[in-house]
């Protein structure tokens, strides 16, 4: 097989960028479970008022470069099985108030039309973070895979959420910023669960999540949950 091919084959089998890194490599050079100097560090963001719901969001390129934990737990949906656990981390100097981010992933997450059941925490051990991220630092944090400042993606430990996207949504969504939102948690964190992309699967057939939603519904109909038919 010739060079160039192998390169094709290889974006087409990332994850939410355009490479795919070794197993278990975490991003930016962090080892898998690696703790920055805040991680662990639960606290409430001071210094400016969240947006409000509806509120147009000015996201800045570049925030702080450093996570904090929300703080606080929020318990699992009833059910079988053990919970997930789980804790949100929203880098400093976002427009965002963390608790608000913690509670609407909450939501999508313990749906039930969603994967399963989910626990949130203020610190480890925990199976995954979801991390809300200036477009800088998703790129940073993503590395390898390539997300252009514009795409989201799981890399090592955390679902990485762009803050871009966050706020404005895709076309393809038509307006419905809440829908992407659970789309945009879904999936990520769907990869965080084992689950690799999909396509779709005929003209004007719902999307499964795993679609890269955000680039494409190719001819599907859009759809944020894993489970639509619960």
């Amino acid at each position: 097989m010739r060079p160039f091919l192998v390169v094709g084959l290889v974006l087409l089998t990332a994850g939410c960028g355009a490479a795919v890194p070794p197993a278990g490599q975490a991003a930016h050079g962090e080892r898998p479970g690696a703790l920055g100097a805040d991680d662990e560090r639960p606290g409430r963001r001071e210094g400016r008022a969240p947006a409000a719901p509806g509120e147009a969001v000015a996201v800045p390129r570049s925030a702080s470069g450093r996570y904090e934990v929300v703080g606080g737990s929020e318990a699992a949906r009833s059910g079988p099985g053990e919970a997930v656990r789980y804790l949100v981390e929203v880098e400093r100097g976002l427009p965002f108030d963390g608790r608000a981010f913690a509670a609407q992933v909450h939501r999508t997450l313990n749906d039930r039309r969603g994967w399963t059941r989910f626990r949130r925490v203020a610190r480890g051990p925990v199976r995954l973070r979801v991390a809300l991220s200036s477009p800088r630092l998703t790129d940073r944090r993503c590395r390898p895979l390539r997300t252009g400042g514009h795409l989201s993606c799981w890399n090592g430990t955390r679902s990485v959420i762009n803050a871009l996207r966050w706020a404005r949504g895709v076309p393809q969504y038509g307006g419905d910023l809440a829908a992407y939102r659970h789309y945009l948690i879904s999936h990520e964190v769907g990869h965080a669960l084992g689950h690799r992309h999909r396509a779709c699967p005929g003209p004007g057939r719902l999307a499964p999540v795993m679609v890269q939603q955000s680039k494409s519904l190719g001819r599907c109909r859009p759809n944020p949950w894993p489970h639509p038919g619960r």
